[in-house]
């Protein structure tokens, strides 16, 4: 019984590692002319830029936490603050979401005009890699 919950909690372990140190890819597709810089991105992504349409994950996911903290130093408390006062004062509107970094890829891919974040492991070739968040 003991090596099963040894092995258990190295899979555990091995799978935390992984996750903590995946980067976060910001993407658009693969044909899109635009190469947005990343103070560009983040100001895509706050609705203070609206060269590209951005594409956000619903909840408050890792990827997420990860590309918000870094390219905009912002928490979820604080952006979900910085978008209420922009609805409040009716200067802007919440990004469109969606539930997973699979729908992020597909939407992006077919869509030139779209960016958006995932982790690194779910680009395919429909879509093409600005830059790269650890």
């Amino acid at each position: 019984m003991k090596p099963l919950i040894n092995a258990m909690l190295a899979t555990a372990l091995t799978t935390a590692c992984s996750l903590a140190h995946s980067e976060v890819a910001v993407i658009v597709n693969a044909a899109a002319s635009a190469t947005p810089s990343q103070p560009e991105v983040a100001n895509i992504f706050l609705g203070k830029n609206n060269s590209l349409k951005a594409i956000d994950q619903k909840g408050w996911n890792p990827t997420k936490e990860k590309f918000y903290s870094a390219l905009t130093n912002k928490s979820e408390s604080q952006l979900k603050s910085y978008w209420s006062g922009l609805v409040f004062t009716g200067k802007g509107q919440p990004l469109q979401s969606v539930n997973d970094d699979a729908s992020v890829v597909t939407m992006v891919g077919n869509e030139p005009n779209l960016i958006g974040y995932v982790d690194k492991g779910a680009v395919n070739d429909k879509v093409k890699v600005l830059f790269t968040l650890p």
